[in-house]
């Protein structure tokens, strides 16, 4: 494996609490003695997913080194594919749009999953394992007050607000991206730029995670937001449903060089019960315990794996 610092890749190292297999993982085989690099990109979610992944791997015997915390998407997917990583956590949408440059997601979850597993298999030697039922996409979030005075649950409701409510907190890429804020008022029926829609002095751009706090201060009624953000619970806000589907799926999947895996196949074993206890709500307490308390994504980590069973 190359040294990821030949290319100026900064990442966390090191810190990987130990523990023993417990509960449902206890008679996986043990992986005595095999290497395994796993990397991340450089925000709390996906740092977190990276050392769940390093406890239990490092549990199971393998002898790990600690990649996460690797500066940008671009960066990271990268050095997967030159091998210097040989697995890490990665979202359907971005590995469909962004990975493999195609223009429209694929609505239904599974279908995405499915697709996207099969060509980075064919194209590039990477295995897709089952996919988490979380999905850290984009959304549109509001106050408690808010949601109660216009009795909006739902992206389809919007119409139903009055006009001069209808304001926006969006991040200036959201808002200019072609799949961003026009296209997901157009969906609903309150276009942008329309007297009758969204006005353009409704809407006003914030730095990325200004959003929040801007919502949640009551600077504009809907926020942008990632619906597996920490800052949602901590601020009390509720995530609209995206009841037409506008926004690509970002299910989470562990991604694993293919020699690796089928030379160990207990990894899917390994990881199959942890991820499919990874739901929205799991990871919106576990990244406010990062965001928002402060906590090191390691303990955080340690500490969820074992209150589920997977370790002693």
């Amino acid at each position: 494996m190359a040294s990821l610092s030949g290319c100026g890749l900064g990442t966390a190292g090191g810190y990987v609490p130990g523990a023993q297999l417990a509960g449902p993982l206890r008679d996986v085989k043990p992986l005595d003695g095999v290497s395994v690099a796993v990397g991340s990109k450089n925000f709390s979610e996906n740092i977190l997913l990276g050392k769940m992944a390093l406890i239990l791997l490092k549990s199971d015997g393998a002898d790990i080194t600690d990649l996460t915390n690797i500066p940008g998407s671009a960066s990271a997917r990268q050095a997967h594919l030159e091998g210097q990583i040989d697995a890490m956590w990665e979202y359907t949408g971005t590995g469909w749009i962004t990975y493999l440059g195609h223009d429209k997601p694929i609505k239904d979850p599974h279908k995405q999953y499915v697709a996207v597993r099969d060509e980075d298999l064919r194209a590039n030697d990477l295995v897709w394992l089952p996919p988490a039922p979380m999905n850290n996409t984009y959304g549109f979030a509001v106050t408690q007050q808010v949601a109660k005075k216009y009795h909006i649950t739902k992206l389809s409701q919007l119409k139903d607000v009055p006009v001069k409510e209808r304001t926006f907190c969006v991040e200036s890429e959201f808002a200019n991206r072609p799949d961003g804020l026009n296209g997901m008022l157009k969906t609903y029926d309150v276009p942008q730029g329309k007297s009758d829609g969204v006005p353009q002095g409704n809407i006003q751009t914030y730095q990325t995670g200004a959003v929040y706090d801007a919502t949640a201060s009551g600077k504009c009624n809907f926020g942008e937001v990632f619906t597996t953000d920490g800052r949602i619970v901590s601020l009390n806000l509720e995530v609209l449903e995206d009841d037409r589907q506008y926004f690509p799926n970002f299910n989470v999947s562990f991604v694993v060089n293919k020699d690796l895996v089928d030379q160990h196949p207990q990894i899917k074993e390994l990881l199959a019960p942890v991820t499919a206890k990874l739901t929205n709500k799991v990871l919106l307490k576990l990244n406010a315990q990062i965001d928002v308390d402060g906590r090191e994504p390691a303990d955080v980590a340690h500490d969820w794996l074992q209150q589920e069973g997977f370790i002693e």
